[in-house]
């Protein structure tokens, strides 16, 4: 991609290095914001910054450590040329990546990890799950949780949804499928929100007659 001259062409060139690397959710071809970069990303800009898997198998991702799959948030720091961003993985495929109690502790307890660590350049939120980016709270969850315990809840993914806007790096929501509810209101919260072609977007809760109070 060729780049304007000077420090903004600099700047805009690398901007698109970074969307494009961080977001492999997404796939070649997937079309990024005209505000971010005004083309679509081509399968060689897709590809830098991945390394070659063993046996010569599909490019993968280098990671620093490999997590446990039943883990709900999986929190990874991409090394190399990459070092400095993190990227929050969702990991509830039985819950359409939903938020429970569990998961909004972790995403709580990962964020006051992060925006304290000066080395974080920037994070990518997205989803470990194909075609769910993350179905808001967990209702079956909630019907369990008594009248005392609801309130709280949802002020803790309240929370949780404006230290992830406040962070003091760039945040970027890869969305791959569907982000309703709360999980739409996270991907808001984001500073930069890159989408499949796949993505469904919406705030399903107004068709109740509820106001959208994640975020």
């Amino acid at each position: 991609m060729a780049a304007a001259p000077g420090a903004l062409g600099a700047w805009q060139a690398g901007r698109a290095r970074l969307v494009a690397a961080c977001c492999a959710r997404l796939g070649p071809g997937s079309r990024l914001p005209d505000s971010l970069m005004g083309r679509q990303v081509g399968p060689a800009m897709w590809a830098r910054g991945w390394a070659p898997a063993a046996g010569g198998a599909a490019p993968r991702r280098g990671y620093s450590s490999e997590v446990k799959t039943e883990d709900e948030l999986r929190v990874r720091y991409l090394e190399e040329e990459n070092r400095g961003i993190v990227v929050l993985g969702i990991n509830r495929a039985y819950a359409k990546n939903s938020f429970s109690k569990n998961l909004i502790k972790m995403l709580s307890k990962a964020v006051d990890a992060l925006k304290s660590d000066k080395k974080v350049r920037t994070i990518i939120v997205r989803s470990e799950v194909p075609g769910i980016f993350c179905a808001g709270a967990d209702l079956k969850e909630r019907v369990k949780m008594n009248s005392s315990e609801v309130g709280p809840f949802v002020s803790k993914i309240r929370a949780v949804i404006n230290e992830i806007a406040n962070l003091p790096v760039p945040t970027i929501a890869a969305i791959d499928g569907l982000a309703l509810g709360g999980g739409l209101e996270l991907a808001l919260a984001c500073d930069i929100r890159v989408a499949a072609s796949s993505a469904k977007m919406g705030l399903v809760e107004t068709k109740l007659a509820i106001i959208p109070g994640g975020g």
